[in-house]
């Protein structure tokens, strides 16, 4: 899978793109429990199935939030971690959500 370049343009689809997301949040809330195979996490979250997984899955390795190793195994394995920029990007979301919490007179 390639991952894209990102512009200043992209930096804000990026945002809109993964914070729009429903399950986006909740995959990387599973992925700090050391929850990383799929199955695992499509079992671990009520009303997560593996076709939204997936294409979640997809956005964020898009945007190169997340990488897909792949182990040479019968029966396959795949686990996804976060890189080192999708923990720079991490940052930022838990930025946002301090702002909202300051918003909301949550402090």
């Amino acid at each position: 899978m390639q991952v894209r370049v990102i512009g200043p343009s992209e930096s804000t689809r990026m945002v809109e793109t993964i914070v729009g997301c429903k399950w986006s949040l909740t995959v990387y809330q599973l992925l700090s429990q050391d929850i990383n195979r799929p199955g695992e996490m499509v079992r671990s979250v009520e009303g997560l199935t593996t076709k939204v997984l997936n294409q979640c899955l997809k956005r964020n390795l898009e945007f190169g939030i997340l990488e897909k190793i792949s182990y040479p195994e019968i029966p396959p394995r795949v686990e996804y971690r976060v890189t080192s920029f999708g923990e720079k990007f991490m940052l930022v979301l838990d930025s946002l959500s301090q702002l909202q919490r300051e918003i909301d007179g949550n402090v």
